[in-house]
């Protein structure tokens, strides 16, 4: 048997492993959450725009909400303001908040749903501002650190991604926000996307990250735990295990498994098409984050 005819037969073999998941995920609601270090080359963002619109051909409805921090750092840096975060989160003034939208929305979002169009994706770019899609209010201070224009979540309009789903696109939603005065506000897409996937009843929700997952020794990739139970995050923050820009994104994780969702995952966006391997294979990647 050549060289040739084995690989035909590996794809064969792959396939094969795919459909029953294929079948599982037809006509269901998956969000991905897609944005910071998973978004820096372009390879890397090719192939996870091809994963999701893979997911669109084979009959999902997959939901991309995204950040942008590396855009909104360069964009701060380029007008000389330095980028501050506590605990994982930005803090936002004024200016800063300007700046964020600006990005977000009117150059990332429209990037990612231009690239998904190139492939013949009906993409269609949304805030949390459209319609009035995602509510928040005014983060409160937390020991003292007033995050400025950080929303907390109050509302997200599921019908309108539904209907969204339902007509052939795939919503594409950049993660700010709007209080009851038509105020903006950033929102880490972390929260945003389990908020999201929480008011949808999406069946799956992965979290692309620059990393395998969470690891029990945050410096040794050897210590990756496939699955993390709700009840140990807050232990594991308070340790250290959990720090930095991990911490909203497990608590997103938290929010969607309290909220209903079962399968939340952590997958390391820079791995070739991480998202139909961790949907479509026995094994799965990254770290699952249970109940």
């Amino acid at each position: 048997m050549n060289d040739s005819y084995e690989k035909i037969i590996e794809k064969a073999q792959t396939l094969v492993e795919a459909l029953p998941y294929i079948r599982a995920y037809t006509n269901k609601y998956v969000v991905i959450k897609y944005g910071g270090n998973a978004m820096n080359s372009p390879e890397i963002i090719k192939t996870i725009l091809q994963d999701v619109a893979a997911l669109k051909a084979v009959g999902v409805y997959p939901i991309v909400v995204h950040g942008g921090g590396p855009e909104i750092n360069a964009m701060l840096a380029r007008v000389g303001k330095k980028s501050e975060f506590i605990n994982g989160l930005r803090v936002t003034d004024a200016e800063t908040m300007d700046i964020v939208q600006m990005v977000l929305c009117g150059k990332v979002n429209k990037n990612i749903c231009s690239l998904l169009g190139s492939m013949g994706v009906r993409a269609v770019g949304l805030s949390g501002k459209d319609g009035g899609l995602i509510k928040v209010r005014k983060k409160p201070p937390v020991g003292g650190v007033d995050y400025g224009f950080v929303g907390e979540i109050t509302s997200v309009d599921a019908d309108m991604i539904e209907d969204l789903c339902l007509e052939d696109y795939v919503p594409v939603i950049a993660s700010i926000g709007t209080d009851m005065s038509g105020n903006s506000y950033n929102i880490n897409a972390d929260t945003a996307a389990g908020e999201v996937g929480a008011a949808i009843g999406a069946h799956k929700l992965i979290y692309l990250t620059d990393i395998d997952g969470i690891r029990s020794d945050p410096s040794d990739p050897s210590t990756l735990l496939p699955e993390v139970r709700v009840a140990d995050v807050e232990r594991m923050i308070e340790n250290g295990t959990i720090s930095g820009g991990m911490i909203p994104k497990v608590r997103g994780c938290v929010t969607a498994v309290r909220k209903g969702i079962k399968h939340v995952n952590i997958v390391c966006g820079t791995i070739p098409h991480s998202i139909l391997v961790e949907l479509f294979t026995d094994r799965g990647i990254g770290t699952l984050i249970k109940e």
